[in-house]
């Protein structure tokens, strides 16, 4: 097994050229804005992938992206298993715009996401305040569904994982358009 290296934005920015760019994100997500030059090839697709990613790999340096680092480190062990050397990018994309660097959208019209750490957020303070007030208005057991939001991210924080954003990357809004994997190979082959 090999184990994936990690790139700093300004190492990455400085090799955009030389790097094969992968972005495990939903392709909504995608459309929101990915690192110059990068593919989409969600997570959920990668397995799919792989023999074009070794490919990739034995021709040059392979970096996997996401939003924050957590799901490309997931790929990376994913791809380490196959004997897939890679890296990931530090801190994702948000680490990308936060250093200034720019990302790219795809061309003509697109629906703008929200990020899915800003939908998790969302999802589970509606989800906790309804049932505290579900408690006060209804009955006290709605208590129960504040407490398992709770439990819920304190087992996402310990684990690295997010089911609710597994969940969440489901919903349509979240795919404004499919991931068209075959074109995305394709192009990847091209290189």
């Amino acid at each position: 097994m090999t184990t994936p290296t990690t790139l700093g934005t300004d190492e990455a920015r400085d090799r955009l050229h030389e790097l094969t760019i992968i972005d495990v994100r939903t392709p909504g997500e995608y459309a929101t804005g990915h690192l110059p030059g990068a593919l989409n090839i969600p997570l959920d697709q990668l397995q799919r992938a792989l023999p074009d990613l070794r490919d990739a790999a034995e021709r040059g340096d392979v970096l996997v992206v996401c939003a924050s680092g957590a799901r490309s480190q997931s790929a990376c062990r994913v791809l380490a298993d196959h004997h897939i050397p890679t890296a990931t990018l530090a801190g994702g994309t948000g680490a990308w715009t936060s250093e200034g660097h720019e990302l790219r959208r795809p061309d003509g019209p697109t629906r703008t996401a929200w990020a899915m750490d800003r939908q998790v957020r969302l999802t589970a303070g509606t989800l906790v305040l309804l049932g505290l007030v579900l408690a006060v208005l209804v009955h006290p057991a709605f208590q129960l569904l504040s407490a398992g939001v709770a439990a819920g991210l304190v087992f996402s924080a310990l684990t690295n994982t997010c089911g609710m954003a597994a969940l969440l990357a489901r919903l349509p809004h979240n795919r404004p358009r499919p991931a068209d994997l075959d074109r995305t190979l394709a192009a990847l082959r091209a290189r």
